[in-house]
């Protein structure tokens, strides 16, 4: 199938090309505009109790709101707060009323409730339109509080800076704003330049980046016509992702393409022939691999959390898209360019290196494939090991902040005034099980809450809770000790929710709202997402492999590697930030990113070697030769590319803060695992080790019939390439 494709591509190219640039500009001029969402339902599902206890707040008390940031106050002497200050402080409040800062919805003046104890401090709370939260506006209105109210306090002793929500959001913003840029350059030269000096040309360093351009534009047309169509939530982070897996698929699958185009041409094909065998002999890779990671993305739509089922799709489209570029356009670009101009000036490309060093690695792992299994499976078990002392932190503003951020002072200054969790406190919400109407029992109101302040992770239950209009509900506020973000925190919900709930009165329920809240629920739902999602997701690239390879034995092996390969990653990181670093835990969804990026992606890695092998299997070789010339042909593709897709997630190290250090490190450690260890090693010395049994119940060592089978054994130099 994939050699009558290359025919087709080769003689129709022009065509081709011109198909793809109409198509993809149409797509994007056409498709619908959407809007990221920023409900909070749709981050977590309805039957969550803090999703339950939000539309409970917002239907007994729409009054009441969650502030989006706060203005802190103290003395620039940094002594009490005196009589004068407070009424600056009233001013200044009203000021801020008064100018109307964009999205700012209502502003609390402090009070004596909001001073700290010791009287240094002072806070108000501001409303911020929460429908914004994922928009720059959101931020801005920060930046428009700070920039007024430093105005409103000047010609006092009063020093005003503002935190929170908002304040964090810009202050992020400004801290990474050219972080995007760095990590797209960066990855930009490192295809560049490593695959330029690889086929040693000019524009074949730029073809896997120009080729990128056209399945990006198609992908974001066709994921808006989806998403409009099937009324799928659209994330906003979705797009900065699907560049990367773009470029990072996309780069893989031209390497896999040109490595085979260069050998044909090597053993005498000319260029149309090279490119249309190129694509017959890889082809099946390519589309397996690309079913593969389509699989690993689009699962997520079983996911529990939001964000992950508006990604699944759309990074499943962008893959599906690539994968498409890849078997026609490129192809197509490489018949139309002469051979002589695409590797330009290099003049040794047609020579195959004698005695390289991946014909050396294949003659190591096929003479001595059980070592080689022993020392390539024993690494990543020892890794894997490592990652037993994995401990998962939702602090994200910690790790994504530099600590003279201002949003970051204000904290350290809340902290120190008041407890961590001032500034974010937790409501616990007692209502009326009855539908009918019933009133709570006033009089067990007080008891309630006494047993709350029980809980060890509280600081403080307000005095004076809140009961509703109709008088079903009241709302108990929760200072908890801890920052809202903090494991502590989490930790606290998990025991705050078990007293409220043993301690609601007789007919009535008791539910827990806030930030902390919704984490503790975050984090059972990715607790089911691990026991669904990653196993089905297994099993369909389980069942990928079975119908590619047409083999029971050998995908269960690629998967026991693939598995190896994720706990690994996560051992490794675990080590370098938890045990060597000082680290207190690393970012909640770093195993999300693992899955999406080294499982996903780097199984690409292993289906090339193993089709590799099955090739040289069912062209009659041995076992042990088979996996000798497998790493001696597509190990430098798997080097290559593997070396490419690491140093690019590696460029994330370079935004300056621990979040994107944590995250770069792991998908680079972990992509480097999948190419250098489970592909170029664990996998050849495995399928060398069982032998024909790797291919049962195929006959992977009969050769092979049809056109796809046409062509040299070994490959022997041409001396001139007609172009």
């Amino acid at each position: 199938m994939f050699h009558r494709l290359g025919h087709f591509v080769v003689k129709r190219a022009w065509w081709v090309i011109i198909a793809w640039v109409v198509a993809s500009f149409a797509l994007v001029s056409f498709a619908p505009k959407l809007s990221a969402t920023t409900d909070e339902a749709d981050f977590l599902p309805k039957h969550y109790e803090s999703i339950r206890a939000a539309a409970l707040q917002e239907e007994k008390f729409p009054a009441e709101f969650t502030p989006g940031a706060i203005l802190l106050f103290e003395r620039t002497d940094g002594g009490a707060l005196t009589d004068t200050d407070k009424a600056d402080m009233a001013k200044v409040t009203q000021g801020l009323t008064d100018k109307h800062v964009k999205l700012v919805e209502q502003i609390i003046p402090p009070s004596d409730k909001s001073t700290s104890k010791d009287g240094h401090y002072a806070m108000s709370m501001v409303s911020i339109d929460k429908t914004k939260m994922q928009t720059d506006e959101y931020g801005e209105a920060a930046k428009g509080l700070r920039t007024e109210g430093k105005k409103l306090t000047e010609g006092t002793a009063l020093k005003f800076q503002v935190g929170g929500q908002a304040a964090m959001a810009l202050d992020q913003k400004e801290s990474s704003s050219a972080t995007d840029m760095i990590t797209m350059l960066a990855t930009v030269v490192l295809i560049v330049v490593i695959v330029g000096a690889i086929f040693r040309g000019v524009l074949v360093g730029w073809l896997p980046v120009l080729l990128s351009l056209l399945p990006m534009i198609a992908a974001s047309g066709l994921i808006s016509f989806v998403t409009d169509i099937f009324d799928l939530k659209s994330s906003p982070i979705a797009s900065a992702i699907q560049i990367v897996v773009i470029l990072g698929v996309g780069t893989d699958y031209f390497l896999f393409l040109m490595f085979r185009y260069r050998e044909r041409l090597r053993a005498g094909d000319d260029r149309k022939s090279a490119v249309a065998n190129g694509v017959g002999r890889v082809g099946e890779a390519i589309a397996s691999a690309a079913g593969a990671v389509t699989v690993a993305f689009a699962v997520l739509i079983l996911s529990e959390l939001g964000m992950f089922t508006a990604l699944g799709p759309a990074l499943a489209i962008s893959v599906i898209v690539t994968a498409l570029a890849s078997l026609t356009l490129t192809p197509a670009l490489l018949a139309v360019i002469p051979a002589k101009a695409t590797f330009w000036p290099g003049r040794k490309w047609m020579e195959e290196p004698t005695g390289a060093r991946f014909h050396k690695l294949g003659r190591t792992v096929g003479r001595r494939p059980g070592l080689v299994a022993v020392l390539s499976g024993g690494l990543l078990l020892v890794l894997s090991l490592a990652g037993l002392g994995y401990q998962g932190t939702f602090d994200m503003a910690k790790s994504m902040m530099p600590k003279d951020k201002e949003s970051m002072v204000v904290m350290d200054s809340l902290s120190k005034g008041f407890s961590a969790g001032a500034a974010d406190p937790t409501h616990v919400f007692l209502s009326t099980a009855d539908k009918g109407g019933a009133k709570l029992d006033a009089a067990a109101l007080d008891g309630f809450g006494a047993k709350l302040g029980q809980v060890s992770g509280v600081a403080t239950v307000a005095p004076d809770h809140k009961v509703s209009e109709d008088g079903t509900t009241a709302d108990f506020v929760v200072t908890l000790k801890d920052a809202a973000a903090s494991n502590e925190a989490i930790d606290s919900v998990t025991e705050l929710r078990s007293t409220a709930h043993a301690a609601a009165p007789g007919g009535s329920e008791a539910l827990i709202g806030g930030t902390s809240s919704i984490y503790k629920d975050i984090n059972l739902a990715m607790t089911h997402d691990y026991k669904l999602v990653f196993p089905v997701a297994g099993l369909l690239i389980l069942l990928i492999l079975g119908l590619q390879l047409r083999s029971v034995v050998a995908p269960w092996y690629l998967m026991a590697s693939v598995g190896l390969g994720f706990a690994a990653t996560l051992g490794a990181t675990t080590v370098a930030f938890l045990k060597i670093g000082s680290e207190p835990g690393l970012m909640f969804m770093l195993p999300i990113f693992i899955y999406l990026f080294v499982v996903a992606i780097g199984t690409d890695y292993n289906i090339l070697i193993i089709a590799r092998l099955r090739e040289e299997a069912r062209e009659g070789r041995s076992p042990r030769k088979a996996a000798e010339e497998a790493l001696r042909h597509a190990g430098p593709t798997v080097a290559a590319a593997g070396f490419i897709l690491a140093a690019s997630f590696a460029t994330f190290m370079l935004a300056g803060n621990v979040l994107f250090a944590e995250l770069g490190f792991a998908l680079a450690i972990g992509i480097a695992l999948a190419a250098f260890v489970m592909a170029m090693f664990f996998t050849p010395s495995i399928t060398a080790l069982l032998g024909k049994k790797a291919w049962w119940p195929g006959h992977g060592a009969m050769p092979d019939h049809g056109p796809e089978s046409i062509g040299e054994r070994e490959p022997e130099p041409a001396g001139r390439v007609r172009s």
